[in-house]
């Protein structure tokens, strides 16, 4: 598989860039309040050096009332007072730049808070008015309009229309909130929305922010006349055809936000989160007047199988190469369950109960290591981009003991309690074992595990920070040597790839400059060529034979 591209050092930087995803709620806390800050983050940046990724993605950080914390945006130019200042972003961007470290934002077209002034104008104003059309209101259906307009579901569980109180007292019209109630949707067939994200995109990007992750990049538009659906029930990562997801519209929008980021010269990267129905539809998405990339949920949905991973990642790659656009690859978010358990119990995100979860009784710790440190090497040598998520780097499980009243997620509230929700993924970083501040999250040494806004487990600090920076061998080490190898490499990043003969429990592919990645799936061991220089190993490697869950970087002579 070949694209035409020029050296490394002549591309745009997003082709092949490395970025790191961090939940700010959980990163590092500079005031001891147990809620991660931006100044966290900032007191944490020699760390991502040390590390050795090209950017930071940082999740929702303005103003919001949390509801969802911070997909529920209140006023997206300014930074949430949980978080910082603005003066404490501005200090970011610098020094985060001046060690060579690029930072986007996550930016929520798709709806805002309700706290947002916008929304209360149209709460304060009669049907039919300016305010109200720059959401969706409709009047209801049946005798009084006590029935909402159409039959659609809230992603988070419940119906996906709330109705108002006028200012007469009296029930009126509904609005609509694809997320939880308090995240009303924009209406996207309004100008004055239109330039209003403009003016969001101009007011960071002149900051020199260097791009944004666009959450729920096929929302936005509506299909005219809003039709019922004919299967009610909705999940957070829907893959279905849906008169809300996916309409050929949203890609007008994208252009519109291609031409803003054109105009500027340090060259900022939009990444989409887009949940298309197959890999031809997602690949719209970075065409090459759209986004630049967007993430590969069926990579991300993919099971620990050779086979149907090797056609994921060959079917994803012919899409986007079609288009011109860069791969890109992740295994792990703040809105899925972690790798390290989900390769393990083959988990695909969806469902409910143990069929989203998994069973922890049915949880081998030490194959899931394994796996999951075979799976970061398997990404790190694909072409194009890649994500690595706060303490996947760290081979961090799933928390499954949080109290069911510390949950935070509004879906465990809006699914009537039947589903747990994504705290698990969210769970305060470990940067120390020692239990003080919270593993070391916080900067107030008396802050305890339970104390932090989402409680630390147990056993939390077997994987923290000082357990593995500079301990050979660790997880965070092999991740900190692959990025190096990476970066040296001048045939990893973007560009060729070609797939080798091997076994159907074997994925194999070559790389220019004679690079190779195996990896053995099992159950037998597999020889590695003759006369290959071992790079890296992600587990000790037996004489020439690879084990299995184990993957391997290799020098062909």
């Amino acid at each position: 598989m070949h694209t035409n591209l020029p050296a490394r050092e002549e591309r745009p930087w997003w082709r092949d860039a490395v970025t790191y995803q961090i939940y700010i709620r959980s990163y590092a806390d500079s005031n001891g309040d147990g809620i991660g800050d931006i100044n966290g983050i900032r007191s944490r940046l020699p760390y991502i050096k040390d590390l050795g990724v090209d950017c930071i993605w940082i999740n929702p950080w303005f103003q919001s009332p949390q509801k969802d914390h911070g997909y529920d945006v209140a006023d997206y130019m300014d930074v949430n007072t949980e978080y910082g200042t603005m003066d404490d972003a501005k200090a970011l961007i610098k020094e985060a730049h001046d060690m060579g470290i690029r930072i986007i934002l996550d930016l929520v077209p798709n709806h805002s808070s309700d706290l947002h002034v916008w929304f209360q104008a149209a709460l304060n104003s009669e049907p039919g008015s300016k305010e109200r059309d720059r959401y969706i209101f409709r009047d209801g259906k049946g005798e009084n309009g006590e029935l909402p307009p159409n039959n659609w579901e809230a992603v988070f569980g419940g119906p996906a229309w709330e109705r108002v109180i006028e200012k007469d007292g009296k029930p009126g019209q509904w609005y609509l909130h694809l997320f939880a109630v308090e995240q009303p949707d924009f209406n996207w067939e309004n100008q004055e929305v239109w330039q209003h994200f403009r003016d969001i995109f101009k007011f960071w990007l002149d900051l020199e922010f260097d791009g944004f992750r666009i959450d729920v990049a096929h929302g936005m538009w509506k299909e005219k006349g809003l039709p019922d659906v004919d299967f009610a029930e909705v999940e957070l990562l829907d893959r279905h055809y849906r008169p809300y997801w996916d309409q050929e519209e949203v890609h007008e929008i994208h252009r519109d936000w291609r031409k803003i980021t054109n105009t500027y010269k340090h060259d900022p990267m939009l990444v989409s989160e887009a949940w298309a129905p197959n890999d031809q539809r997602t690949a719209m998405y970075v065409r090459p007047d759209e986004l630049h990339q967007s993430f590969n949920f069926s990579f991300l949905t993919a099971k620990w199988e050779a086979q149907s991973l090797k056609q994921i990642i060959d079917k994803s790659m012919t899409e986007v190469v079609k288009v011109g656009a860069p791969p890109s690859w992740v295994w792990e978010n703040h809105d899925v369950v972690r790798k390290t358990d989900r390769l393990e119990l083959g988990l695909q995100n969806k469902g409910k109960g143990f069929e989203k979860y998994g069973d922890p009784k049915k949880l081998n710790k030490e194959r899931a290591l394994m796996r999951a440190r075979a799976a970061s090497l398997l990404e790190l040598a694909l072409p194009g981009g890649a994500y690595i998520y706060q303490g996947e780097e760290l081979g961090l499980f799933e928390v499954r003991d949080i109290p069911e009243d510390r949950l935070e997620d509004p879906i465990w509230k809006m699914s009537g309690h039947t589903d747990r929700g994504r705290d698990g993924c969210r769970v305060p970083l470990p940067w120390t074992r020692d239990a003080a501040g919270a593993h070391g999250f916080s900067s107030d040494k008396s802050l305890t595990v339970d104390k932090a806004w989402l409680p630390q487990s147990a056993g939390w600090g077997e994987h923290a920070v000082d357990t593995q920076q500079g301990v050979a061998g660790s997880f965070f080490e092999m991740i900190k040597q692959a990025l190096k190898i990476r970066k040296a490499e001048a045939g990893l990043g973007d560009g060729e790839m070609n797939w080798l003969e091997s076994t159907d429990d074997v994925i194999a592919f070559s790389r220019p400059g004679k690079f190779a990645c195996y990896v053995n799936f099992g159950p037998a061991e597999v020889v590695i060529p003759y006369g290959a220089e071992v790079l890296i190993s992600s587990a000790p490697l037996k004489g020439e034979h690879i084990p299995v869950d184990t993957a391997v970087w290799l020098r062909l002579p």
